[in-house]
């Protein structure tokens, strides 16, 4: 085996080992790769109007998060409790690029039955950034 057949070996057991912390990031860098991908500054009342509007289906964003997103919220149709969704009150939120798409999707289909935009990302997540304790 060659060296270099080491080392490309090693590269993909330590990329392995840390794969589930190459997409740790902070609220504040997620929020500046949405707004980057938008091409356009985050508006954070657009974020909240976003959020509690019904977009011509059953629910808002709010249905099952609450219109104050710092307390626990109830999945409108299982009942399964949601942690609060504002950073400042529950420090796991966005902080992982991969898990902050998936429920992106899922809920944005739920809500305006397609998928957000950047703009869209942007202007909630700067919203509830603003929302501290």
């Amino acid at each position: 085996m060659h060296i270099s057949s080491h080392f490309f070996r090693a590269l993909i057991v330590v990329s392995a080992a840390l794969g589930p912390f190459a997409h740790a990031i902070t609220p504040a860098e997620q929020l500046a790769a949405y707004t980057a991908q938008a091409g356009a500054p985050a508006q954070a009342a657009r974020g909240q109007q976003l959020f509690n509007a019904r977009h011509g289906k059953e629910w808002s964003c709010a249905s099952c998060h609450t219109g104050m997103p710092t307390v626990d919220g109830k999945h409108a149709s299982t009942g399964k409790t949601i942690g609060p969704l504002a950073p400042a009150f529950n420090p796991e939120r966005f902080t992982d690029t991969a898990k902050s798409d998936k429920w992106f999707r899922r809920n944005c289909n739920d809500v305006m039955g397609r998928e957000c935009t950047a703009a869209e990302k942007a202007d909630v997540l700067a919203w509830l950034l603003t929302l501290k304790r």
